[in-house]
């Protein structure tokens, strides 16, 4: 179960009477907390949350929720009273967010039910077709349609999901063809034996022996053994493909239903069971998947595919969060390497040796038994390639000398001006210009060690240093206004010739509608004719616009994910 995490958004510092419903007079807010939640909070997050929220689930639920993103926790009265919402149209848009985990919520002492936003969820939106795409690499068709499934409903039971992804696999088979529940199911219990999907928390079965009133919200509980267990079920039976709305199944006519089919429906075998796509999961694939291509591009194909072995032998053992993975010794390692890759046991123990002697200490030695037992250290590796990104962005932004400056600042610690000219072999005018560029826009920063008490100018030490988690945290938060800028932009460009899309999409369906009554190909063309030549033009550019801002968000968010990793992993070890 994903544990709560701190609040995400700022309390608004006011003080409580009878003009604010839900609170008494004496209810206060502490400011301090207040404060710290709006430390935690940049604009930009907000301005992101807001476009994901609208772009997935419309104009209310975004309302509902950015105001709890900027506010903190709120009982539902006042998240109506603030937002100006009918009660109805906030226990909607809050069943929707809680739906999905973007919002949990909390009962009180006094029995008051407070709703608070998750932004860092709200946040992983934005990698939903990674996780897709990893599905599909991992598992097949199958496995992504599962996944898709899972995100874009929130929760479901198994059977439903296997029932769901069967239908849509058979609208993509051939006529005559069909896909087995048994097959989907069986895909749907590997993910959850890589813990790839988790069960929801769910209400504990109580007895009814106790009279009183019901609690204001449920408490909601998992069992950490039952989290990943399959449910057996017995599904029997095959994919269906749409029929028209006229008709159902069997080919009759609705008017023609038998009307007491409705109420002779079969309980659902796992009926309370529901199930989530467990996000921590994939993100640790995908650090995974960073620290391999590292090692490829820093040494050679086989060590990279020692250290692949390795994360797979750990990814079940280590949680997500762990500093280090499993310690596993040399014998394990050999024996676990993949069928037909054809290294000895001395090649081996060599590579492993290498690996720990790098400067980089991506792999340590933690032992001598079993020829040698050997970790990863993924938090040395999160802070590798956080600094490499870095490093990457300061050559991009002010190019390769600023980029020598900073690498020497990086490996020297703390550097004075002079140093760092005569190091880089950079004349000082030049030095001192990008020394300031960059600490102008917080890639380094300058610390004063003053000789004398009055810290006199003449009398002080300044010296230049990288401090690795601010200059993260900044391009962090450059990262969430630049990627707020593509959707803005995407939107515009499909706003822009929203006209001209809808026109070609009438026209795609009339000629796949005709083409399934058996329509001539002349007849096909003066449909398709109908969309001018400049329109096609404009459409392809159109597409290749969009495509370019799909493709950039991606690439953004893999610096987000990969900044955001190492700022969790730092702040979980100080």
């Amino acid at each position: 179960m994903e544990q709560p995490r701190a609040k995400t958004g700022w309390t608004e510092v006011t003080e409580p009477g009878p003009g604010r419903p839900g609170f008494g007079a004496s209810d206060r807010r502490p400011r301090a907390a207040a404060l710290r939640l709006l430390s935690t909070m940049t604009q930009a997050e907000i301005k992101l949350c807001s476009l994901l929220l609208q772009e997935h689930f419309g104009e209310i639920v975004e309302k509902i929720g950015v105001h709890l993103i900027r506010t903190g926790s709120q009982p539902l009265r006042v998240i109506a009273h603030d937002t100006g919402t009918s009660l109805d149209q906030v226990k909607k848009a809050l069943c929707v967010l809680i739906q999905h985990n973007l919002v949990i919520y909390q009962v009180h002492k006094r029995g008051v039910v407070e709703y608070e936003a998750q932004c860092s969820r709200v946040l992983r939106m934005l990698r939903y077709p990674r996780y897709i795409y990893t599905a599909k690499t991992l598992y097949s068709d199958t496995g992504e349609l599962i996944v898709e499934e899972l995100l874009l409903n929130g929760k479901m039971t198994m059977s439903a999901v296997v029932k769901k992804v069967a239908d849509r696999l058979t609208e993509t088979m051939e006529d005559g063809k069909t896909m087995d529940y048994a097959e989907v199911s069986n895909t749907f219990v590997r993910l959850a034996d890589t813990h790839f999907v988790q069960r929801c928390p769910f209400v504990p079965a109580t007895e009814n022996s106790d009279p009183g009133p019901p609690p204001p919200a449920p408490t909601l509980v998992i069992n950490e053994k039952d989290m990943y267990l399959v449910p057996k079920l017995s599904l029997i039976g095959k994919g269906k493909r749409r029929r028209s709305s006229d008709e159902d199944a069997t080919g009759e006519p609705k008017a023609k239903r038998p009307k007491h089919t409705a109420d002779n429906k079969e309980p659902i075998p796992d009926d309370g069971i529901y199930w989530q796509a467990n996000l921590d999961r994939f993100h640790q694939h995908f650090r995974d998947q960073g620290i391999v291509s590292a090692v490829a591009n820093r040494m050679d194909q086989t060590s990279s595919e020692i250290v692949r072995t390795m994360l797979r032998m750990s990814e079940i053992t280590t949680p997500s969060n762990a500093p280090f993975t499993q310690p596993l010794s040399s014998n394990e390692i050999f024996r676990s390497l993949p069928v037909g890759y054809n290294i000895s046991k001395q090649v081996l123990d060599q590579y492993l040796t290498l690996l720990a002697d790098d400067p980089l200490e991506f792999v340590g030695k933690s032992g001598d038994s079993g020829g040698g037992m050997y970790v990863i250290n993924l938090h040395k590796a999160l802070g590798s390639l956080a600094t490499a990104t870095l490093e990457s962005v300061v050559q991009e932004r002010f190019g390769s000398r600023c980029a020598r400056i900073f690498r020497l600042v990086l490996q020297k610690k703390h550097l004075e001006q002079k140093q760092v000219e005569d190091f880089a072999m950079i004349p000082a005018k030049e030095a001192k210009d990008m020394l300031y560029k960059m600490l102008s826009e917080n890639f380094i920063s300058l610390q004063e060690i003053p000789k004398t008490p009055d810290h006199a100018p003449s009398r002080t030490f300044y010296l230049y240093t990288v401090n690795i988690l601010s200059a993260a945290r900044m391009l962090l938060h450059r990262c969430y206004k630049s990627i707020a800028n593509l959707i803005e932009r995407r939107q515009f460009e499909t706003k822009e010739n929203k006209r001209l899309l809808e026109k070609s999409q009438r026209v795609e369906a009339i000629i796949a509608s005709m083409q399934a009554t058996g329509a001539e190909e002349a007849q096909l063309q003066e449909i398709e004719e109908m969309i001018t030549a400049p329109e096609r033009q404009q459409l392809e550019t159109l597409k290749r616009n969009v495509n370019k801002l799909d493709a950039s968000e991606i690439q953004v968010d893999e610096t987000i994910f990969l900044l955001e990793s190492y700022i969790e992993s730092t702040m979980k070890r100080q």
